[in-house]
């Protein structure tokens, strides 16, 4: 399959600003990949406005999307900020999207709030861990601080070939994102990609980049250089993975466990 990362800068709580930036964006890609891998809060920056910038799947952003998934037969991943409207006093999440060509829309919860940014004070925790089937592959959809957390990203029993994550992860901490990618892809034999912004958000902190796609055996495979809107693009290879996984399997030695508040969900079609 082949995938792009696309690092942008992102216009602060301004939707329609970073959809109209989006496109051409997207329209350069048509034809060229099969799956764009956008930041985290791609169309506000990681806003805590939280209830004045949510909205419903069926929501303007959302929309875009999906018609444009069809009209330029491209698959698309990142997230939104995301509220319930039929739920009690319409609670809000940092919500991971798919959404595929086909007309197909995954969703799940960003499960570790970042605490220091209050990003817990405005929002709700997701407590599944769908597995997005498409085109052969398992796929799995994680958002930034879920970085820091490998039994939230453990591959148990090889249920996914691809590990994403969409973040506005600052510059500042951006050693630990680098080595922490690297990581998860090594300990959980799977091709890793991981997508962040640039620029500066509407608090002043800065974000340098660093988005890369990265092999199970640890190689890089594409980057987009640091500090520029940018996106960078390769192959991946489902046949490589199996046959590395059937003749090194470490997995097969991995220790058990259950989590037992929280649930590991497959989900075996779209909501």
């Amino acid at each position: 399959m082949r995938i792009t990362i696309l690092q942008t800068d992102i216009v602060w709580e301004d939707k329609q600003a970073n959809l109209r930036h989006l496109r051409p964006k997207l329209e350069q890609l048509r034809g060229k990949t099969e799956l764009v891998i956008l930041p985290e809060t791609f169309s506000t920056g990681f806003s805590m406005d939280s209830h004045r910038l949510a909205e419903p799947d069926d929501g303007e952003v959302i929309t875009t999307l999906r018609r444009w998934a069809r009209e330029l037969h491209i698959a698309m991943a990142g997230s939104f900020i995301a509220c319930d409207r039929n739920q009690p006093d319409c609670p809000c999440y940092n919500r991971a999207f798919f959404l595929t060509p086909e007309g197909e829309a995954y969703f799940s919860n960003k499960r570790h709030l970042f605490r220091m940014g209050l990003e817990s004070d405005h929002f709700v925790q997701g407590d599944t861990r769908p597995i997005i089937r498409y085109r052969g592959w398992n796929i799995l959809l994680l958002v930034c601080y879920d970085l820091r957390f490998p039994v939230w990203s453990r591959n148990v029993n090889l249920e996914y070939d691809l590990l994403l994550y969409v973040a506005n992860w600052p510059a500042s901490r951006r050693r630990v994102w680098d080595v922490l990618l690297r990581a998860r892809a090594l300990e959980n034999m799977s091709y890793v990609c991981g997508v962040n912004r640039v620029g500066a958000d509407g608090n002043g902190l800065l974000h340098d980049g660093g988005s890369v796609i990265i092999s199970p055996k640890n190689e890089l495979l594409a980057s987009v250089p640091d500090g520029t809107a940018g996106s960078a693009t390769a192959d991946l290879n489902i046949e490589a993975l199996l046959r590395f996984r059937e003749k090194f399997p470490v997995w097969e030695d991995a220790d058990k466990f259950v989590l037992e508040k929280y649930h590991l969900d497959t989900c075996n079609s779209p909501n």
